[in-house]
């Protein structure tokens, strides 16, 4: 008897390693692909309603559907290639103009105003002094180490522009599969849920699906509206390169850094322009945007999943930090499905013996 237990042991034992060992070997063959399938998969969740709407205008035929969503998804990557290399082609003369003026840039003496500032003004003036009182040269010197850091920092950028494109396409072609075998996908999942975890798992995946569409409504339209509200207030105020300002905004604004850093450059600039009065009010303009898309955002979620607004919150940001962009929607849906199956086993009134339930919930029974 023994000897057998030993031998099936050592079978289950060896079964469990090969299995593991089978279980990793694909993971990592499939590794390349994990983070286009996995923006993949959330871009079909969110915007698989507007196939569906799609498909039946278009006489409920799946196949054209699938290809004006995927067209459109391509778009977002030709359209903002397309207005950057246009305007840098148009702007190409203004360009070289500039790199000679920087040979020889001065800066000239602050503005009266400046000084006047609250705080902070006696310490920028006595700054810009400075700076005005240097030459080219000294000048040259003091931004040389800013501008190598610049450069490292572009050059390192444009290495990865190759595998960022290559994988942007590989989504599009998932995301394209994805919405042509939409319902097969779907209820492969949900007999995979229920499998593993009866009706609770294929609840668990539905309000997955729920969290990623409100998590994508509240991030999509937070920065379109943050960067129409930016591109107004550049164009306003007459700042170079509104539109493409406008198009790095709304990336910002997507990635969860805000349109904070182009609207203080921008201030900055009408400041220098136009003087106390106009950079004040576009200071107001530009602190508004943003940080209106803290109110915005979180509002759009909820509406769009019923959940607490703190754990949708907490989702966002710890995701964002653990797992970057993707976060945003992966930080949200572990926290929902987690949330909603521990309040269900909490509520679970079936799993508690009926001497140990409260004297209303024994009456109800």
């Amino acid at each position: 008897m023994s000897a057998t237990r030993s031998q099936d042991l050592a079978q289950t034992t060896f079964q469990l390693l090969m299995l593991g060992a089978l279980i990793a070997t694909s993971f990592w063959i499939i590794r390349p692909f994990l983070v286009p399938f996995t923006w993949a998969a959330m871009i079909v969740v969110a915007t698989w309603p507007v196939l569906l709407q799609t498909q039946a205008w278009l006489g409920d035929r799946r196949t054209p559907a699938v290809a004006l969503l995927t067209v459109t998804l391509l778009l977002f990557l030709v359209v903002p290639l397309y207005f950057v290399i246009t305007t840098i082609v148009d702007n190409v003369a203004q360009l070289v103009e500039w790199s000679k003026t920087a040979a020889t840039l001065t800066v000239p003496p602050p503005p009266e105003w400046v000084e006047r500032l609250p705080l902070i003004g006696a310490k920028i003036a006595a700054r810009w002094q400075q700076l005005a009182s240097a030459g080219p040269d000294e000048i040259a010197a003091r931004l040389s180490p800013f501008a190598r850091t610049v450069a490292l920092w572009f050059v390192a950028r444009v290495g990865n522009v190759g595998r960022l494109l290559g994988e942007f396409v590989l989504t599009v072609i998932i995301a394209a599969i994805l919405y042509a075998r939409g319902e097969t996908v779907v209820r492969g999942a949900d007999r995979f849920a229920r499998r593993l975890a009866g009706p609770r798992g294929e609840n668990a995946i539905h309000l997955a699906a729920q969290a990623v569409r409100a998590v994508a409504l509240g991030v999509v339209v937070t920065a379109i509206a943050q960067s129409v509200l930016g591109g107004i207030g550049l164009a306003i105020a007459d700042v170079p390169f509104a539109a493409i300002l406008t198009a790095v905004m709304f990336i910002l604004a997507i990635a969860q850094i805000g349109a904070g850093p182009v609207l203080l450059v921008a201030t900055i600039w009408v400041y220098s322009k136009s003087g106390a009065a106009y950079g004040t009010v576009f200071l107001v303009w530009a602190v508004f945007c943003t940080t209106f898309d803290n109110i915005l955002r979180p509002m759009l979620i909820k509406r769009g999943a019923d959940l607490p607004l703190l754990l949708i919150f907490v989702g966002v940001i710890g995701g964002l930090i653990a797992f970057g962009v993707v976060g945003l929607f992966i930080g949200p849906v572990v926290l929902a499905v987690g949330y909603t199956l521990l309040a269900q086993w909490v509520n679970d009134e079936s799993a508690v013996p009926a001497e140990d339930r409260p004297a209303a919930s024994r009456e109800v029974a």
